[in-house]
């Protein structure tokens, strides 16, 4: 699919109301593999993209503030002819997720956190990387070994990572263009963007968390859940940074749990918006 002359990877699956997942840092529709025949099995129309700069989809040197990946998603519902979804985001697909609510509330029907960034890094490890020359190293290096230690860290239980995992998220790291969109990324996008804006969020939410992540603690969690309106917080034992691809069964429970109760049914004379 192109969006504004830019070439995103997607996939899609079943039919009824739309739910769009978001990938964090570093990923791809890979980190959704669980979700997708759950969500369609239920009754409900599953989309997963790769964000701009990650997986197969296009990596630009520039354009990657948290408002650049809001126009995105934007413009891939636009061409979609999806006038409102159910945004899942997870880390920093989380903070895209609600910054889009935030600033299209009519277009978010629902929203689910999972151990999402938007309220900074409490990690100091995290946030030493993140504002050293260490970052650009890791780039430079870009080996499968190096893929493997960071996959293996989001894990509570890093035995849980396949040799196949690390090849489905190095397959990315290697190609053409990475580098450069991900120094564009660490340059360009607000981990701190949500900070006392959360309360504005008009959509039903469920905020997901790991209980061991060790990228954004539980804590962080349990703040996002206090902001927020309307929300339920569900804690996932076992789990560390993406607790979708470490406790699918348990998440995805959780998941259709609040499509099915937590958000409204969509209007009886809805129209679809015009479309490219």
């Amino acid at each position: 699919m192109v969006v504004d002359s830019l070439k995103l990877r997607y996939v899609e699956a079943g039919s009824g109301i739309p739910v769009i997942l978001l990938h964090g840092l570093g990923s791809s529709i890979y980190s959704w593999r669980f979700m997708l025949q759950p969500l369609a099995t239920a009754g409900f129309r599953v989309i997963a993209f790769d964000n701009k700069g990650f997986g197969f989809s296009d990596k630009p040197a520039s354009g990657y503030s948290n408002a650049d990946y809001v126009r995105v998603l934007i413009g891939f519902m636009d061409s979609l002819r999806i006038s409102d979804a159910v945004l899942v985001g997870s880390s920093m697909g989380g903070a895209i997720a609600a910054d889009a609510a935030l600033a299209y509330p009519h277009r978010v029907r629902g929203l689910v956190l999972i151990d999402a960034a938007g309220l900074g890094v409490r990690a100091p490890w995290l946030l030493r990387l993140l504002h050293s020359s260490l970052p650009r190293a890791l780039i430079a290096l870009r080996g499968r070994w190096v893929t493997s230690r960071i996959l293996r860290s989001t894990y509570a239980d890093p035995r849980k990572v396949t040799s196949s995992d690390v090849d489905q998220y190095y397959a990315p790291v290697a190609s053409p263009g990475f580098g450069a969109a991900l120094r564009g990324v660490l340059h360009e996008f607000r981990f701190d963007d949500l900070r006392g804006r959360l309360g504005a969020i008009e959509a039903p939410s469920l905020v997901i968390w790991g209980e061991h992540d060790p990228w954004i603690p539980r804590t962080v969690g349990v703040e996002f859940a206090r902001a927020l309106q309307r929300v339920a917080f569900a804690p996932v034992a076992n789990a560390g940074h993406m607790p979708q691809e470490e406790q699918p069964d348990t998440v995805s429970h959780l998941l259709l749990e609040f499509l099915q109760h937590g958000v409204p049914p969509p209007p009886p004379d809805l129209a679809l918006i015009d479309g490219p």
